[in-house]
């Protein structure tokens, strides 16, 4: 990453007179995508760094076009000659998504749902024309491979993990004849493909589009149900309704064909329930198969939105197993897998972890259970071995992003926390009071602060549970 970054800063200055003063780097998304924004004395910019030159071309030529037809996207600044890495527009850190948990459901955030929506359909129709779907990648039309490719993702890496009997052969057939069907549909134009609220940036009220690398040539429904069936932004009946209305009024503004409003919501509803079993196999490959939080914590909501609106698809599923395998996904059984129990006002569970160094010893517990977990971290990379690290701990950024990205931390955290979580979830259960966990290293500085620090966040995340975290080595780090 530090070479990535030294590249980046680099072509910046080559291209660039204003000096460099930060080089932040930012949350990865789903992909393989690096972020990272640079600070200068006048503005930011985000730089984008990606091994895969394809998807980044696609990103580059989608941006000059949709930017003529002043649809709003960021403006590409520059790019590197292999289109490894490029620059674009700043348009900030918070999303659609963002907004609407943070002020709620009203008036405001469902005048941002439509001002999203009137760039849709203009990107959608408008962005559809004189478009040269070979810069597409890596589908140039979303047809029958593709969307059965979406269809088996949800079976082989979320419904078949879940160990549940259902007739295969019977599924794959039916998951040939939807995908037939779906491909068939009327309204074929410029389709994003990941048409979310977390894509949708806001800045001033104004909105912008992000992550539209994929898009490509399909029904355009499927944007609008991505959108209005979200199952983090979990929108009303009574929202879904209005915005969808109001997304086939501005189409119909734009269309140049004949509009079947019959036709186009019947279709709607297929996109609806191919988009949440393309998702819940996201989540399952994301979630349970790179163990990546934020796709595992996703799925309960998934799950409970496709349980409660299972009626919307009553015409298309009409007694197919698949109906009966959503059924049973969507049961109480399946669901209590995902569900954390969570912390309460009545809650006496309290939540010690402690960063320590093992030269000073395993610290004692003070409280008569006895202790708890202990982990040992010094199997892990020290970045105290280098000079540049040294004199920073496992609370400063440097230390996090080579920890991250040079370790095997993640892994080793992320079987740390099945274990713990298998025990608070039980000491819930049984209104325990008391757990400790403790991570040591040599010097109690870098790598036991990390991890006591994440997982104190993974904890309150998870179970709204505030641990008391404790570095017992401070006194003595290297400064």
């Amino acid at each position: 990453m530090a070479g990535e970054i030294d590249t980046i800063q680099t072509f910046y200055q080559n291209h660039f007179k204003e000096p460099i003063e930060a080089i932040e780097t930012l949350p990865q998304s789903g992909g393989n995508r690096k972020y990272y924004r640079i600070t200068t004395a006048s503005k930011t910019i985000i730089a984008t760094y990606n091994a895969n030159i394809k998807e980044n071309k696609a990103f580059i030529d989608f941006t000059k076009h949709f930017g003529l037809l002043q649809i709003p996207v960021p403006n590409v600044i520059a790019a590197s000659e292999d289109a490894d890495f490029y620059f674009q527009e700043d348009k900030g850190n918070q999303s659609l998504l963002d907004v609407l948990q943070q002020s709620g459901k009203n008036d405001y955030v469902l005048e941002l749902y439509k001002k999203s929506i009137r760039a849709l359909a203009k990107l959608q129709i408008q962005g559809d024309a004189n478009f040269d779907y070979s810069l597409c990648y890596p589908n140039q039309h979303f047809g029958k491979q593709a969307i059965l490719h979406d269809l088996l993702y949800f079976k082989f890496y979320f419904l078949d993990t879940l160990s549940i009997e259902y007739d295969k052969q019977i599924l794959l057939e039916e998951f040939e004849q939807l995908s037939t069907q779906l491909s068939s549909g009327k309204y074929q134009y410029f389709m994003y493909r990941d048409f979310q609220s977390r894509n949708i940036l806001v800045h001033d009220n104004e909105i912008a589009f992000i992550d539209y690398q994929g898009g490509t040539k399909g029904p355009i429904q499927y944007d609008i149900a991505s959108l209005l069936w979200q199952a983090k932004a979990n929108l009303s009946v009574e929202w879904k309704e209005t915005l969808f209305e109001y997304y086939t009024n501005e189409i119909v503004k734009l269309l140049n064909q004949s509009f079947d409003k019959e036709v186009f919501t019947n279709e709607y509803y297929g996109y609806v329930l191919l988009r949440l079993l393309q998702v819940l196999g996201a989540y399952g490959f994301r979630g349970l198969f790179e163990r990546k939080e934020h796709f595992i914590s996703s799925i309960p909501f998934a799950l409970l939105q496709l349980k409660n609106n299972i009626g919307s698809f009553k015409q298309i599923l009409n007694g197919t197993i698949l109906e009966t395998v959503l059924k049973e996904i969507t049961s109480d059984s399946i669901l209590n897998r995902f569900t954390s129990k969570k912390a309460n006002i009545k809650t006496k569970l309290v939540i010690e972890i402690n960063s320590f160094s093992y030269k000073k010893g395993i610290p004692k517990c003070e409280n008569d259970n006895g202790g708890g977990y202990v982990f040992d971290m010094r199997g892990i990379l020290n970045p105290g071995r280098y000079e540049a690290y040294k004199k920073l701990t496992g609370k400063d950024k440097p230390v996090q992003e080579f920890l991250e990205q040079k370790t095997i931390m993640g892994t080793f955290l992320t079987n740390v926390w099945a274990l713990v979580d298998s025990s608070i979830e039980n000491y819930l259960e049984r209104d325990f009071d008391y757990l400790v966990i403790n991570f040591g290293c040599t010097g109690g500085q870098h790598r036991s602060v990390y991890a006591a620090e994440q997982t104190a966040k993974h904890i309150q995340n998870k179970f709204n549970l505030k641990p008391i975290l404790t570095h017992r080595n401070r006194e003595n780090w290297v400064r």
